[in-house]
């Protein structure tokens, strides 16, 4: 009895040996499950988000259409289906209906390496939550995030228009800032756990979750995958201050739809995979995961932990949404290659360092001490360097605060430039006759 317990137990905490050996028919049931799983979320997720947001700014949001409003993303998806369907007589038309299809389907297709729970019995088998594992599955997401990008690329370059093509270029820059910041930030967790598999990764996160040994890696990979995803204040494909709508802007009808449909999946499955990677999985938290010896982490109670960590992301998605405005082009680009991908190749150094420390059996003190001393030195270098250089602009910008009076005109202050130290001074000088003005 307690070997074959010991077993099950052993292939509750990784069950990649089991994948593979399910019949047809449970194959497409949990096809289906994630399906309408993911379009069930879609609708929540639109309703609560106009209700937070609404709560956010001191009005009701939608309560008419079902109780709170809890109908209204159904009714919305009813009405886009059923409006017509109007095609702009100079688009590329199968590029053009193509690529609402390139959108969304490789979102659904992501969450195939989703582990949502352990092994468990279903009509008599012993079949893991989840449709498959791969041994490089978290690059499966990763490239199955840049084909979709490829849909919205379409979509812009088909509308043979100049706002969709904007938005289209501009969506294709930020999959690919945002895309090397988040492969980077997930490099770490591939080092730290020695796997791809992300059935294998919670199971290594049975003692510890990797959002706290990484919490570097956890806190670049949160921003990449809101920047990865377009979603404000980084969704400036879809502009529509500058852009109209953006890359969907000749769209309607269901393939209008179709994008948003994609757009939050894709919002789900990199909430999902911030919970595989990060959170534990589907693992209880603690201190829940000590009742009864890792009890609620066998059964279906695990499926009640993996949905509170993703629905918990998926408010922050809400609250970003209704707490910070839209960044402009370029300081979304300088957070990308400035910042998150230097930050986050120094760390992959770090977490390498460590991990080659501990291979050789080093202790966590002799690590700190071999690893930390060199990034406190650098870390003082560059400090002292920064200080240095901000009193230097201090003083010049100081030196230039006003410019004396020209031909009896007035002083006219310092025109600063671009932020970061660059300036550009004007100096106008101002007429002391109006005639002057009007004869010039």
């Amino acid at each position: 009895m307690h070997l074959l317990a010991a077993a099950a137990t052993a292939s509750n905490e990784n069950p990649s040996g089991v994948f593979g050996n399910d019949p047809w028919w449970l194959t497409l049931a949990k096809c289906a499950v994630v399906f309408i799983f993911l379009v069930l979320t879609t609708l929540l997720m639109i309703w609560a988000e106009r209700r937070v947001i609404g709560r956010m700014q001191a009005r009701p949001g939608p309560n008419r259409v079902g109780p709170f409003g809890v109908v209204q993303g159904l009714a919305d998806g009813i009405k886009l289906a059923l409006k017509e369907d109007l095609v702009p007589a100079i688009v590329d038309k199968p590029l053009y209906i193509l690529a609402p299809v390139v959108a969304a389907i490789p979102a659904f297709l992501s969450f195939a390496v989703i582990p949502v729970g352990p092994v468990v019995s279903i009509g008599g088998h012993r079949t893991p939550l989840q449709i498959t594992d791969l041994p490089v599955a978290v690059l499966f997401i990763l490239a199955m995030a840049s084909v979709g990008v490829y849909g919205i690329v379409l979509a812009g370059w088909s509308s043979q228009s100049p706002y969709p093509l904007l938005g289209a270029l501009r969506s294709a820059a930020q999959v690919i800032s945002y895309e090397v910041a988040m492969g980077l930030a997930l490099a770490g967790v591939f080092l730290y756990s020695g796997s791809l598999s992300t059935s294998q990764i919670v199971g290594q996160q049975a003692k510890l979750w990797y959002a706290l040994p990484l919490i570097p890696s956890f806190i670049i990979y949160l921003i990449a995958m809101v920047g990865e995803t377009n979603r404000a204040p980084f969704d400036l494909p879809e502009a529509e201050s500058e852009l109209v709508a953006g890359f969907h802007t000749e769209y309607a009808s269901l393939k209008f739809a179709m994008f948003f449909l994609a757009e939050y999946v894709n919002v789900t499955t990199v909430s999902a995979l911030a919970t595989t990677l990060f959170l534990g999985g589907w693992r209880a938290p603690w201190p829940l995961s000590l009742i009864g010896h890792g009890q609620l982490n066998q059964g279906w109670w695990p499926v009640l932990w993996w949905s509170g960590k993703v629905f918990v992301l998926l408010f922050c998605f809400i609250w970003i949404r209704g707490t910070l405005p839209r960044l402009r082009y370029d300081q979304f680009m300088r957070l990308g290659w400035k910042v998150l991908i230097p930050f986050s190749l120094v760390w992959i150094l770090v977490v390498a360092a460590f991990r080659e420390l501990t291979n050789e059996h080093k202790t966590r003190i002799e690590s700190l001490a071999y690893v930390g001393i060199p990034i406190v030195v650098v870390v003082l270098i560059w400090s002292f360097v920064a200080e240095a250089r901000a009193n230097r602009l201090a003083r010049e910008v100081e030196a230039e605060a006003s410019l004396p009076p020209r031909d009896g005109g007035y002083p006219i202050p310092i025109l600063s430039g671009h932020a970061g130290g660059g300036r550009a001074p004007v100096a106008v000088a101002a007429a002391t006759d109006s005639t002057e003005v009007l004869d010039g």
